[in-house]
């Protein structure tokens, strides 16, 4: 069985802990065989590594193979996608031949994987798919009346999301409170109702990547640079380092060229499918 889950670009701005979007990167976990054979590019996941940690969690039995693209540190979810793909690896084989494993076991999975995360603003969309709206007990998808490219720009370096947040203090002026409410709810409506003129607005931020953008200079350039160059809207990625946009699709190699050379840019689509668990 092969638990294939996307990667996530979440806060979208302005939606801190509460808003994610899944993106055609995928992360896939599998249980290793009796004679160990891995699939081309995979690996074996050791008993610490984060996808076996939340196999056991959920009584799974055996060794995990882990295979992803996704980096890791980035901002693009990894943590999120291979917790995801253990969980869902274990709940396939508790359950029953035939089983949809995400219909039935997807409550359980969602619940564990933003337990072990901390938050579920990439765990939920990784398990949905699609744009997601959670408040950490409840996750919806929001609807979409468009299908923008999503182009990512990835640094070298790497961002520790918990140091990156206990640099963000434990209060937060009223005033950037609500200025982020009001975004959050413009971008939710935004996205629904097909709005791109609405995006660059509605995706402003003042809690969390003022202070990100001033340790990571690349990322503010590269959100300045797509912004210039036709973006609909971008955000700094997670805690980041990555910068992610929006754009027409056919802007969309373009706008990838035009970003700074010292990291490497993708043009990714929204994974509307969100995980899937294959036998």
């Amino acid at each position: 069985m092969i638990a294939r889950v996307p990667a996530t670009s979440a806060n979208m701005g302005p939606g801190f802990d509460s808003l994610g979007m899944a993106v055609t990167m995928w992360a896939e976990v599998g249980l290793l065989d009796a004679d160990g054979v891995l699939p081309d590019g995979a690996h074996a996941a050791d008993d610490h590594h984060l996808a076996t940690v939340a196999f056991r969690r959920l009584g799974g039995q055996g060794r995990l193979w882990v295979k992803s693209p996704i980096p890791m540190g980035r901002g693009l979810g990894y943590s999120a996608a291979v917790r995801i793909g253990g969980l869902l690896v274990a709940c396939a084989g508790r359950g029953k031949v035939g089983d949809d494993v995400i219909a039935r076991f997807g409550d359980e999975v969602l619940a564990e994987s933003t337990a072990l995360e901390g938050h579920s603003d990439n765990a939920a969309p990784a398990l949905l798919g699609g744009v997601v709206a959670s408040t950490g007990e409840r996750s919806i998808r929001v609807p979409l009346q468009f299908d923008p490219a999503v182009v990512v720009w990835v640094p070298p370096f790497v961002t520790r999301t918990d140091q990156s947040r206990a640099k963000l203090g434990t209060t937060v002026d009223l005033a950037d409170a609500v200025f982020n409410i009001g975004r959050t709810a413009f971008l939710v409506a935004a996205l629904a109702s097909g709005d791109v003129e609405a995006l660059r607005h509605a995706t402003q931020d003042r809690i969390h990547q003022p202070s990100r953008f001033l340790a990571s200079p690349a990322s503010q350039l590269a959100y300045d640079v797509a912004l210039a160059g036709g973006a609909w809207c971008a955000w700094l990625s997670g805690s980041g380092p990555t910068v992610a946009a929006l754009c027409a699709a056919e802007l969309a190699d373009q706008l990838a060229a035009s970003l700074p050379t010292d990291g490497t840019a993708k043009v990714l689509r929204i994974a509307h499918g969100g995980a899937t668990v294959e036998f």
